[in-house]
């Protein structure tokens, strides 16, 4: 994973006022809740003390109670209580527990995974989703790393195999370009797919015309994505890692040329649910790739079709060069 950076890990929905959510996220044990003002912490799920997990303990005011020993600490990880010891009784400042920032936008959790800072970036999102669509969200977990899940939202020619019988219907097996545009942090792609006719060869990039329209494909980083199908239809993933070798992902639908309300909702739902489907067609084959996580030098024989996927592993690996991460 690329250290600070800010990651959704959650949907806002998942975590309810007066409870305690539990999940591994970023390869850690964590711990979410709300505070009496409802603002989410993030916490490792570890009591200090003697290593119990404070996601089964309860909430008391704006503090977590660890439950064996009902020691309990504030939204910033401090120890407020050690029970055995008196309410009057200072807590020893060793009893801290790491506490991530968390904020929440969009209807989701984002946590800054790196190091502490006296101001923050801002979160990554696509401005031009705004609340003139009507959305339908979807999870889904696989048991694949963030990186291989998201190179095959980038991959723009396994379209006619994997996807066969429902959006590479019509066995366009050549890949002209792909045409990118490369940030600092994010990626913009145009695909075009076309019948092979046996006379002609895949056109490289500088072959091809300027884009008359708007990139189909925008990844941010570090696991933000988004098909612009359409002015009024976009799909949007956030790939969260939850493990070296498991991520959830986090889909939403978007539409706006249905505006009744209540078909627009209904129209929102149905054509999410044909996403789930091929999202379960390139489950199929993700899951079984080997490294489990991607990378420049994983021993993969690329080719030019193959130009988001290196762009991508470029801007990764320079990434975690800078914030010193580990591979993964």
């Amino acid at each position: 994973m690329i250290r600070n950076q800010w990651y959704v890990v959650l949907q806002s929905r998942e975590v309810k006022p007066n409870k305690i959510v539990g999940v591994l996220r970023m390869g850690e044990r964590l711990v979410f809740w709300r505070d009496s003002l409802g603002k989410v912490t993030c916490q490792v799920d570890k009591c200090p003390h003697r290593g119990v997990a404070l996601s089964i303990g309860c909430l008391k005011g704006d503090a977590i109670q660890c439950p064996f020993h009902g020691f309990e600490y504030d939204q910033n990880g401090k120890c407020v209580l050690v029970p055995a010891n008196g309410r009057a009784a200072e807590p020893p400042k060793a009893l801290q527990v790491p506490t991530y920032p968390a904020r929440e936008a969009h209807g989701y959790v984002y946590i800054w995974w790196g190091d502490p800072r006296s101001e923050y970036p801002e979160l990554p999102w696509f401005e031009d989703l705004d609340e003139t669509f009507t959305t339908s969200d979807y999870i889904a977990h696989w048991a694949a790393h963030y990186s291989r899940i998201i190179e095959n939202q980038l991959d723009v020619f396994h379209l006619p195999f994997v996807h066969a019988t429902t959006i590479g219907r019509g066995d366009k097996t050549i890949a002209d370009g792909p045409l990118t545009v490369v940030d600092s942090d994010s990626l913009e792609i145009w695909v075009y797919n076309r019948l092979d006719d046996g006379k002609t060869t895949a056109m490289r990039p500088a072959e091809l015309p300027s884009p008359e329209r708007p990139y189909f494909l925008k990844f941010k980083f570090p696991h933000l994505w988004m098909n612009r199908i359409s002015e009024d239809m976009r799909i949007s993933v956030f790939f969260t890692p939850v493990d070296e070798e498991n991520s959830v992902m986090y889909l939403r639908y978007y539409q706006r040329f249905v505006k009744l309300p209540i078909l627009r909702q209904v129209v929102a739902t149905l054509i999410n649910w044909f996403s789930i489907i091929i999202l379960n067609q390139d489950k199929r084959v993700v899951v079984t790739q080997q490294p489990k996580a991607s990378g420049l030098r994983v021993g993969e024989k690329l080719i030019p079709a193959d130009k988001p996927i290196i762009e991508y592993r470029t801007i990764r690996e320079n990434l975690q060069k800078e914030t010193k991460s580990k591979p993964g």
